[in-house]
């Protein structure tokens, strides 16, 4: 699966999942973005100057932290998830 057609998916899903994906210049060299909660509501906020695998691998990092496996999501997308579920330390549960 190409990067840009897995972070349309990405983004997909973190839509499903009510959290908001904005893409934005930030000020550090080791930094590419991450999750936070602004307001009441989860939001990833990803450096702009990424390309679209980094920001993918950035946004799968982020949504691995919720309830993803309902979701319907390509292979390589739901294997990204789970690779970053693990190293998090969580288990996802498959439908």
């Amino acid at each position: 699966m190409k990067p840009k057609d897995m972070l349309a998916e990405l983004e997909g899903a973190a839509e499903s999942l009510d959290v908001k994906v904005s893409y934005e210049s930030i000020a550090s060299s080791i930094m590419r973005g991450g999750l936070c909660k602004v307001k009441g509501h989860y939001r990833v906020i990803i450096d702009k100057r990424l390309n679209p695998e980094e920001r993918a691998n950035t946004l799968a990092e982020s949504l691995a932290r919720f309830e993803w496996a309902p979701l319907s999501l390509a292979e390589g997308v739901r294997s990204l998830l789970e690779y970053y579920a693990q190293r998090q330390g969580r288990v996802a549960h498959a439908s």
